[in-house]
């Protein structure tokens, strides 16, 4: 632990410090550790108070500590509230957090009420305070009619506001419509009740949007009332206004007599009554009205207005007192007075108090047998009745304790023993409010303990003060003593202070304080110790302050301040300017105890402060930039800098030397930082390597060096504008050789043949080497056995071979580096392995299970690990499909397929097989080398599956009745076929579905006929072949019977009758070009009629609006004229063949009697059928068209015939 303290001149009175850490370490020292059994104690719990967001679930906190831990129940409204029986509510496990999820469904105000949590355990129960939840309100403002206010030059006006009641109450505000707030002054200004009063109106405050807002923040919501219109009138508009009707004596002066006195617009009266609760802000209101406008004065009769208390607000129409109490009861005078005169309003103020601690109930920890008290103090204005309960009990009702008693405010314990624990609550009321306290009552019988962590740390500055804790627990009450080293004895001197929590104080802290310090806690059940540690730290002091500065613009200034401090602590120096941070800007740098400023401006002076901080103390110093203007000067050159010069190599080590320079000139552009770089005459002559770099403030540095090196040296500058050339290279300094730092990296061994092991690893460069003479002592043995080290010396390369070693055998390898002067550290071990042979075994027992038709397991048994010879990289299963009694026979022109299996598997799935046939396989394990033999051939059987779909299906010969199907069999049958099966359906002209027939056909045909069937009739076929797996793939096709020559020669034309129709996906009468005449024809006649209507119509009447019919054509006549070129949808035979789309679902004809184009494109073709098609009076069609879309299969055929387009045509006559 760290004490920080603060800066000398900011210091607080060693008493001060002491007594503010007591009384915290005071605190914590009631706290029972949580390893002891204890009573519950409520730790966090939501406001008394609680206005929840509807919008959001909500939370109701209750958590409480104890040993064990306590369970928690709920009451709502003063009974049980069962969070089992309502799904929106859950309790955090482990707490008594309530959460109701009304987000998903529910109201915020079913749940409206007064809670209250409980925690109990075995040793009491604690409870929460009456925890009032209520929703958030933000109600709309009333409707009402606001009139326009019109009222004379320096009239007054109160613009009421009166805003909806809000949960909490809004914040009120006027604005105008462009959400900017009206500006308020002396003479205009907002009450505490909203209300907008103007003492005195100008013709400026003329405008008709006054709009009251209110906010209400809980909901983040605004409500905005209906804006207010108000109109100032002059007295020249007045005069213009009446001179119609006055006599000129009856006019107004030209110099009006309006000035007047004040009077009160709020309050009203000359007195009022003022109540507050203690703690509160009282706010007092006095608004007047007069011309000139009024000032408000406040004073207290029979007192003074408390100085650091009070405050004006709004102008001083409002005086306000924070943190009311009693003593500002009495009387308050505001008087309003101007050029005419003054008024006064006296308001009596009274102070009451809701219940306030005087004493709050603390825990009590007590050993059987003791004493002990609660004592619970309150007041409040009236005077609050106190009241205990017992575990949540009423007192009067809780269990008899003998060892208690109730004296008033005070609960007295003797001779307590552990069933005396229990959770006490005291209850402070009056009618304002109520205070609640736990406060637990705990008999143990424990030992000391010290809290304090062994060992703490205390660092301090020297003649500061020193706190050293203890902190302790045990019951009976432990005494504490502190001793000073190994044999001191207890510390009562005058200079240290021992307070009852423990913590041991020195006042003044000297270097002869530090220290190990012991703190002993003892009662009579045991003793306990725990030491600490102090350190006197010297204090932080600038030595040499930065000094006032006067430069000229545009140049550098730098500050310097040099810090002495305690070399055990960190320094940290921080620049200020003006006691702000420094700007961010690259002019300023800042490099240990030195700021520079480049290319000082204006702005840049000011004071410029150094604080010296450490994690004990900080001190200060400042001074003063002035910043004048510059003396004329040439223009400056900027460019690169000129390389440094004069290298020189100093303090040269074996592994280190100090190298300085020269900087060259900057060129008018600060050196930001110097780059170094080295060069190796001796392993990499001509070849510069990065060394370091150092900020451009700096012109030595102290470099590390390697041995064995023949180092030079050289030196570049750096500025904003770039890099400067190097400069010359300094003198050559040879380190001395040393044995090598580093051994070889990436050591590997791994055999290359069964009876070898290669050792490779990357070796190290002419760098690393450290001396001449660099060679690898290479040593191997194998790691199971009891040999000795191999080793031997190899010259600089990268591999070693070590032959005649036992195949796929575990070695320990190490690669170690010297050179003239040793050997390197000792190496790492690395395990390698000797070459691997291939295996010498085939995996045994392997069988098979078929688990379907395409799918196989595959088990065998390991193969032992000494017979795999090396890394076993898994085992590979070799399987091909062969004919029952040719397995030897052709197996050099059978295709195998391979599957691996990584790892040391004893199983493996053989996916993708094909049904219904005979398969063989083998197994063999593999390793880096190779693989094993294989293991005997085992064969297998898959199963029968379903048969791919018919390879085709052809629909021959249709006449009227009948129609011939012919099928080619399925091209992978997967079993033996049994059957097929047809299913057909026939489809109607609007491409819905009729009934399903279905029928099973011979496994060995493939030509069937189908009779019986109607003529001119399309059909549905489904198609598929059977086995004993089931049936497969359906193939699907169309056909149409043809149609009855007889019947059709009665309805055709000769010239149409005589062919003979054949079978078509469309075959229609409406594609003939007989239909189409017919149609058009119809469609003539229809637009002849209409034109006739139209004319007779226009003919028919003479009536007013004529003109206004000539001028604005009937919108339903539109679409007739002649200039538009088609009628309705119906188009030429052309048109109709190029698109033939259905309508879309739903779709209707415009009530105009027009078809537009995008609304349908249905053809003709399919709707040639005579249907029984309805159109509504208006022209509009009854009714759906079908597109032609294919459905599943279906057992029959409900929807309705497509209307005919012919009926839709005499719809329109």
């Amino acid at each position: 632990m760290q004490l920080k303290i603060m800066p000398k001149k900011k210091r607080l009175p060693a008493g001060r410090v002491a007594l503010i850490l007591f009384l915290c370490q005071m605190i914590s020292a009631l706290e029972v550790p949580l390893d002891l059994v204890q009573p519950p104690t409520i730790t966090q719990q939501s406001p008394k108070d609680y206005i929840i967001d509807p919008r959001e679930n909500i939370v109701i906190q209750c958590e409480a500590k104890g040993k064990p831990p306590p369970s928690f129940s709920w009451t709502r409204n003063g009974t049980h509230f069962d969070i089992d029986k309502d799904p929106l509510v859950t309790m955090k496990p482990g707490s008594g957090t309530l959460t109701i999820n009304i987000m998903s469904e529910g109201k915020a105000e079913t749940y409206e009420g007064v809670y209250q949590c409980t925690a109990r355990n075995e040793r009491g129960a604690a409870i929460s305070n009456n925890i009032v939840v209520r929703p958030s309100r933000s109600p709309l403002w009333t409707k009402e009619k606001l009139e326009p206010i019109t009222l004379r030059n320096g009239q007054s006006l109160v613009l009421p506001c009166r805003p909806p009641l809000g949960l909490p109450p809004p914040i009120i505000f006027w604005m105008d419509n462009s959400f900017q707030r009206l500006p308020q002054s002396e003479r205009v200004s907002q009450g505490l009740n909203g209300d907008l009063y103007f003492s005195n109106v100008l013709p400026e405050d003329t405008r008709e949007d006054y709009i009251c807002y209110a906010r209400f923040n809980h909901t983040q919501t605004i409500q905005q009332k209906q804006p207010i219109s108000v109109k100032v009138i002059s007295v020249d508009e007045l005069n213009d206004t009446i001179a119609a009707n006055l006599s000129d004596t009856e006019f107004y002066s030209a110099k009006p007599n309006r000035e007047r006195p004040p009077t009160f617009l709020t309050p009203e009266g000359n007195t009022s009554n003022k109540e507050e609760l203690r703690g509160n802000v009282l706010s007092l209101e006095c608004i007047a009205e007069g011309l000139p406008t009024p000032v408000i004065y406040w004073i207290k009769e029979d007192g003074t207005l408390p100085t650091n208390r009070t405050f004006y607000r709004n102008f001083k129409k409002t005086l306000q007192i924070i943190q009311v109490s009693e003593a500002d009861s009495g009387n308050y005078q505001c008087i309003a007075k101007n050029a005419l005169g003054a008024i006064h309003h006296t308001i009596s103020v009274t102070v009451k108090a809701a219940p306030y601690w005087i004493l709050a109930p603390q825990n009590l920890v007590l050993s059987p047998g003791e004493d002990g008290s609660l004592i619970c103090r309150a007041n409040g204005n009236p005077k609050p009745r106190i009241s205990w309960l017992s575990n949540g009990v009423p007192i009067e009702i809780a269990p008899d304790d003998p060892s208690r008693k109730i004296d008033g405010d005070t609960i007295i314990f003797s001779n307590v023993q552990e069933r005396s624990s229990a959770v006490y609550q005291c209850n402070a009321s009056n009618e304002y409010g109520y205070l609640l306290a736990n406060a637990f009552v705990n008999v143990l019988a424990e030992p000391p303990r010290i809290l304090t962590s062994a060992n703490t740390l205390y660092q301090v500055i020297a003649n500061r003060p020193a706190l050293l804790d203890c902190a302790f627990f045990g019951s009976p009450l432990p005494t504490i003593e502190w001793f000073k080293g190994a044999k001191g004895s207890a510390l009562r001197d005058d200079i240290y202070v021992l307070h009852e929590n423990g913590t041991l104080e020195i006042p003044v802290a000297q270097k002869d304080s530090t220290g190990t310090y012991t703190c002993v806690a003892r009662n009579k059940l045991g003793m306990a110790k725990n030491e600490v540690h102090l350190e006197i730290k010297d204090p932080t002091r600038i030595i040499k302050q930065p000094e006032y500065a006067v430069v000229q613009r545009g140049s550098t200034v730098s500050f310097e301040c040099k810090v002495k401090h305690d070399h055990t602590l960190t320094l940290t120096i921080t620049w200020l300017k003006d006691n702000g941070e420094l700007p961010s800007d690259g002019r300023f740098t800042v490099d240990k105890d030195h700021l520079e400023v480049a290319d000082v401006r204006d702005s840049d002076g000011g004071a410029y402060t150094c604080v010296a901080n450490t994690t004990l103390d900080m001190v200060s110093a400042s001074a003063v930039l002035s910043v004048v203007a510059p003396t004329p000067t040439p223009a400056p050159i900027y460019d690169v800098p000129n390389p440094p010069f004069d290298l020189e190599l100093t303090d040269q080590l074996d592994k280190s030397v100090q190298l300085s320079w020269t900087p060259g000139d900057d060129n008018n552009n600060p050196i930001i930082k110097f780059i170094i770089e080295y060069e190796d005459a001796m392993h990499e002559a001509g070849l510069w390597h990065h060394q370091t770099e150092v900020p451009g403030m700096q012109t030595t540095a102290q470099l590390k060096l390697s041995p064995y090196v023949n180092y030079s040296f050289r030196v570049m500058a750096v500025n904003s504008l770039g890099r400067s050339l190097p400069s010359e290279p300094s003198e050559q300094y040879l380190t001395k050789a040393a044995e090598p730092d580093t051994n070889p990296m990436a050591v590997e061994g791994l055999g290359s043949e069964p009876d070898n092991l290669v050792i490779t690893w990357k070796p190290l460069n002419g760098f690393e080497s450290n001396g001449p003479g660099l060679q690898y002592k290479v040593s191997w043995r194998q790691k199971d056995g009891d040999d000795e080290w191999a080793s031997v010396v190899v010259a600089n390369v990268s591999k070693y071979i070590v032959s005649g070693t036992p195949t796929f055998v575990p070695y320990l390898i190490k690669v170690q580096a010297l050179n003239d002067v040793g050997f390197a550290p000792e190496p790492a071990v690395v395990m390698g392995h000797s070459g691997e042979d291939l295996p010498m075994v085939a995996p045994g027992n392997v069988h098979v299970n078929v688990v379907n038709s395409t799918l196989a397991e595959v088990n065998w048994d390991p193969v032992p690990l000494k017979s795999i010879r090396g890394h076993l990289q898994g085992y590979r299963i070799y399987y091909w499909k062969a004919q029952e009694g040719s397995l030897k026979r052709n197996r050099r022109h059978i295709e195998k397929k391979i599957l691996t299996f990584q790892g040391n598997k004893t199983h493996g799935m053989l996916p993708g097989l094909e049904p219904f046939s005979h398969y063989a396989l083998n197994v063999r394990v593999v390793n880096g080398k190779g693989e094993g033999p294989a293991s005997p051939d085992r064969v297998f059987n898959t199963p029968e599956g379903v048969p791919s779909a018919p390879s085709s299906l052809k629909i021959i010969n249709p006449t009227l009745d009948s129609l011939t199907l012919e099928w080619d069999p399925p091209s992978r049958p997967n079993g033996i076929l049994t059957e097929y099966t047809l299913k057909y359906q026939p489809i109607n002209s609007t491409h819905e579905l009729g009934p399903l027939v279905d029928l099973k056909i011979p496994a060995n045909k493939t030509r069937w006929t189908l009779k019986n069937l109607n003529f001119s009739t399309r059909y549905k076929f489904y198609f598929y072949a059977q086995t004993a797996a089931g049936s497969g793939s359906q193939i699907t096709e169309e056909a149409v019977t043809t149609v009855d020559e007889g019947k059709l020669a009665g309805i055709l034309p000769p010239d149409v009758g005589a062919g003979k129709a054949m079978a078509s996906r469309q075959v229609d009468i409406a594609t003939q070009g007989w239909f189409i005449g017919l149609m058009c024809a119809v469609a003539l006649l229809i637009l002849i009629l209409l034109i006739v209507c139209f004319i007779r119509r226009n003919k028919g009447g003479k009536y007013p609006v004529k003109e206004k019919e000539d001028a604005h054509a009937d919108p339903e006549i539109q679409p007739m004229k002649e200039d538009d070129g088609t009628f309705g949808e119906y188009r030429s035979l052309e048109s109709d063949a190029e698109d033939h789309k259905p309508l879309k679902k739903g779709s209707r004809t415009p009530s105009d009697r027009t078809v537009k184009k995008e609304d349908s494109d249905d053809s003709l073709v399919d709707y040639g059928e005579g249907v029984n098609g309805q159109f509504n009076e208006d022209g509009s069609f009854i009714g759906q068209y079908s597109g032609k879309k294919e459905k599943e299969p279906a057992e029959g055929n409900e929807s309705s015939e497509a209307p005919s387009p012919v009926n839709a045509m005499n719809s329109f006559v």
